[in-house]
């Protein structure tokens, strides 16, 4: 019987090693954020704070949420202002001039839930600029965990566990709450993984593995000899198949 799965977890050295290109790759986002010296900034779902520490440098006063304490005392250590707080159950109230998030949102699936706290987190005329996974996001890895949980007869939920929604249903999400949407859209990047994709899936989908117990190993063997036509060059170098997406939003 396949092991239960279990909820995605972090570590603040496993996350540096292997997946700093998240952070490193920030720079289309934060150019749309433009922070301001004496601006208020909640960073939501701040991870490691690295990102967070260098919005610090611009002036603005950076507060950051997240819920893995791993890369909360990681940003503690930083001296960076952060709270252990579900971005899917904000309770700030007009106390930020802008909201910021970069690869964080596609975690947090209530989406609803999300922009109603980001919605009261902002004063009037506020402006909320996120980047993360859009329509389109991973596919060939997801395809690729979806066959092998399928050719092992276990569940594949644990697959594809985000939010990666269009451009347009996000839209609409954003104005039925009552923001106005200045830009919004889709960015196809597809990312150089320094130290392959074993590693990635290790990292970003341990649930998934988890599931299928003293044969983990052999599931992602099996995925990444899935991924190695598509994603994998002559040179024994990976490439995820990321898609971005990214909005700017004002609440009038």
């Amino acid at each position: 019987m396949p092991h239960q799965a279990r909820q995605q977890t972090w570590s603040s050295d496993s996350y540096d090693t292997h997946a700093r290109f998240v952070s490193e790759l920030a720079g289309g986002v934060v150019d749309w954020l433009q922070p301001k010296k004496g601006e208020r900034i909640l960073d939501l779902g701040c991870g490691d704070g690295v990102l967070t520490a260098e919005l610090v440098k611009t002036g603005a006063v950076l507060t950051g949420v997240d819920t893995s304490e791993d890369f909360l005392k990681a940003a503690r250590a930083r001296e960076l202002d952060v709270w252990n707080i579900d971005g899917q159950r904000l309770a700030y109230d007009r106390s930020f001039d802008a909201v910021f998030s970069n690869a964080a949102l596609h975690w947090m699936t209530d989406a609803e839930a999300v922009i109603d706290g980001v919605w009261r987190a902002l004063a009037p005329g506020g402006r909320f600029v996120a980047e993360f996974g859009g329509h389109g996001n991973v596919a060939a890895i997801v395809t690729a965990m979806k066959a092998v949980a399928r050719m092992r007869r276990v569940g594949d939920t644990q697959s594809h566990p985000w939010f990666f929604p269009t451009p347009s249903i996000y839209q609409r999400m954003l104005e039925a709450r009552g923001f106005e949407v200045k830009r919004i859209g889709l960015f196809p990047r597809p990312t150089i993984l320094p130290t392959g994709m074993a590693q990635w899936l290790k990292v970003f989908r341990q649930p998934f593995f988890a599931q299928f117990g003293k044969k983990a190993d052999q599931a992602l063997a099996d995925t990444v000899e899935l991924l190695k036509p598509s994603l994998c060059d002559s040179d024994g170098n990976w490439t995820a198949d990321y898609v971005r997406l990214r909005v700017e939003a004002v609440k009038p």
